[in-house]
């Protein structure tokens, strides 16, 4: 249980689980399949997949959750074909041209004909709520996705007082400060090799640089031209590696060899002990890293953050 990626959100004031509570609340909205006519449905598994039941898999109060979405896939080039040979027979037969509200109706009725019979495709996207280190976390560099998991929880439970987390000077400031070396490193810090910089005029161009040295003449030609860094790759004290966004997403997110090391060393004979072996590193690791990051890059904007009850 290694998460991919991780897109941080802040709880904006303190925010306790009841796991019974939460466990019900999510077993009411629990995932079915489509059905013949749905285009999409989504609900709650459980983390484990076959390997267990229960919809919420807690460890060290950390609460991890899985939300699975299934979507009918239906190529828009098949409609797009039904749809204009049924407009051309019609055209054909009664010698009158379609208007676009019944091209409309034709596509509609086309869909919902083709539902039945299209393949289906799914994912499972999955978070974790840290309440005691004020954050939750979600297995996904994308906003979207992101959003829909918060949004879906929130549903389920009634409140989620979530926001990305806001720091007091810009994430691609700091970046850029890194590699122009305006700014210290952090000790815990090592530069990877690999870096998106955007221009800030009305052009608005963008370099992707990979494979050379960051703190080199090249990158510093464009800093100097007045670019800013907004990706950049790093390595966290030697344990996790990732690329990191302006919008604080984990991208591409590796566990160094510490900690697989740690988890060959623990005894667990079955899937679901390992399971809960790794989830546990993990969450711990990321418990010490986050906020150490978020303080490297300038320190968190706390005035909307609510401390106690």
């Amino acid at each position: 249980m290694w998460f991919r990626n991780a897109r941080i959100y802040r709880f904006t004031k303190p925010f306790s689980v009841d796991i019974a509570d939460l466990e019900a609340k999510l077993e009411a909205d629990a995932f079915t399949p489509c059905g013949s006519q749905d285009t999409f449905k989504q609900g709650w598994v459980s983390p484990l997949g076959r390997h267990g039941q229960l919809k919420v898999h807690s460890a060290n109060g950390y609460h991890l959750v899985a939300l699975r979405k299934e979507e009918k896939v239906l190529p828009a080039a098949v409609i797009k074909e039904a749809v204009t040979e049924q407009v051309e027979q019609i055209e054909a037969e009664q010698m009158r041209k379609v208007a676009r509200k019944e091209k409309e109706e034709i596509k509609e009725q086309v869909t919902q004909e083709m539902l039945p019979r299209a393949f289906t495709k799914s994912r499972r996207t999955f978070a974790y709520l840290a309440p005691q280190d004020g954050f939750m976390i979600v297995d996904t560099a994308s906003d979207k996705q992101a959003e829909e998991i918060a949004t879906t929880l929130r549903k389920a439970i009634g409140s989620l007082p979530i926001r990305p987390p806001a720091l007091e000077q810009a994430p691609a400031f700091t970046f850029s400060g890194w590699l122009s070396e305006t700014i210290d490193i952090p000790s815990a810090v090592t530069l990877g090799d690999e870096c998106e910089l955007k221009d800030t005029g009305e052009e608005g161009g963008v370099v992707r640089s990979k494979g050379i040295d960051l703190l080199g003449d090249e990158i510093r030609n464009h800093l100097n031209a007045g670019m800013q860094v907004t990706k950049l790759s790093l390595t966290w004290d030697d344990n996790l590696s990732f690329v990191l966004d302006e919008e604080l997403t984990l991208r591409r997110l590796k566990f160094g060899e510490t900690l697989q090391e740690k988890l060959d060393d623990i005894d667990a004979d079955d899937a679901a002990a390992k399971f809960d072996a790794s989830f546990t590193l993990m969450t711990l690791e990321l418990a010490q890293m986050i906020p150490a990051l978020l303080e490297a890059l300038g320190g968190e904007d706390r005035s909307a953050i609510i401390d106690e009850a």
